[in-house]
């Protein structure tokens, strides 16, 4: 499994625009992508600050995600809108939480190049204090 959390400020104004653009994402994340365990958006308490939780069922399912159509032809449109963004790979406590670790995966050996360059720029970071506590 993989899971992540994306940290996102909004630029002033921005936000009405954003939280479209998160409904899209999310309806079709569900219904096209086979992979996605969660995929869900959250307002912050701070004005302008949204929180995302991804979950998929492996790493190159994520990849498959950020790489599908829909998520190309919104990332330019987010960019627009977003100020900053820090995505942070998250691994669930065994007992408190129903997910799966978080585990890393190299792209496939025939991947193609948009692939290949995803899997390496969004490679899941397993920390290595969370490995004695698995």
């Amino acid at each position: 499994m993989a899971t992540l959390l994306a940290h996102i400020t909004v630029n002033p104004g921005c936000e009405a625009r954003f939280e479209t653009i998160a409904r899209t994402l999310h309806e079709r994340t569900h219904s096209l992508e086979t992979g996605v365990v969660r995929y869900e958006y959250w307002r912050g308490a701070v004005p302008g600050t949204y929180y995302t939780l991804l979950s998929f069922c492996d790493h190159r399912a994520f990849i498959a995600h950020q790489t599908s159509d829909h998520h190309e032809v919104a990332s330019p449109q987010l960019g627009e809108l977003v100020a900053d963004i820090r995505l942070e790979w998250v691994d669930p406590i065994e007992g408190a939480g129903d997910l799966a670790p978080t585990r890393t995966q190299a792209a496939p050996a025939d991947a193609d190049e948009l692939t290949a360059r995803y899997t390496d720029r969004f490679a899941a970071d397993v920390a290595a204090w969370w490995l004695a506590l698995r």
